[in-house]
């Protein structure tokens, strides 16, 4: 379970504010990559707090306010199909973290970032490879941009029904896929998602 062990190390090196960076939707064809940095109070104990992943999406929506709650600082941003299609999906990725730390309300002076990338960050960074499972407050970065993305699939969904996009959120389904080339391409398509189209 998620724990204070990588934040603890850096409050022991002298950081005052630590946050937490993880990011969702880096895989499906359509809509924002959505990014969220938190700054958990040290030592907060959040019942259930887990990998987004390894939640239920109820039990995800109830540690978001929990966390929005708690959190001494929370920021969530995101980048467009257009600026991934620019930028390509890593980039964006790094773009849309940066910019979640950006509008914390609390300046963090340490970011630990989930995975194996960090890029263009101008404080201090560590990264940590499944640090949504090993970091509290990676976990609780998790839970946000997943909430937020899959709470903007259900609006792209109401605006694009044809597309299917609340039941598999965006990502590559046969449904999906299929749905793409019966209806063609829409504005909130990653149009560098889609070389499916081009073998056909």
């Amino acid at each position: 379970m998620p724990n204070f062990e990588f934040e603890d190390k850096h409050y022991a090196e002298g950081y005052t504010a630590i946050c937490g960076c993880d990011e969702a939707g880096r895989g499906p064809l359509c809509g924002p990559v959505v990014a969220a940095a938190v700054i958990l109070p040290r030592g907060l104990e959040i019942p259930g707090l887990n990998d987004s992943k390894k939640l239920t999406e109820k039990k995800r929506e109830a540690l978001y306010d929990l966390i929005i709650e708690k959190a001494v600082a929370y920021g969530i941003a995101e980048c467009t199909p257009e600026e991934i299609d620019e930028y390509n999906i890593l980039n964006a990725s790094m773009l849309a973290m940066r910019r979640a730390v950006e509008k914390l309300s609390v300046k963090a002076d340490f970011a630990l970032i989930d995975g194996n990338c960090s890029r263009g960050f101008t404080i201090p960074t560590e990264t940590v490879v499944k640090g949504d499972a090993k970091s509290a407050s990676i976990a609780a970065a998790s839970i946000l941009a997943k909430v937020t993305r899959d709470r903007g699939c259900e609006e792209l969904d109401r605006e694009y029904p044809m597309y299917g996009i609340a039941k598999h959120k965006g990502y590559p389904t046969k449904d999906h896929m299929n749905a793409v080339r019966e209806h063609g391409v829409a504005p909130i398509y990653r149009k560098s998602f889609l070389k499916f189209l081009d073998k056909e």
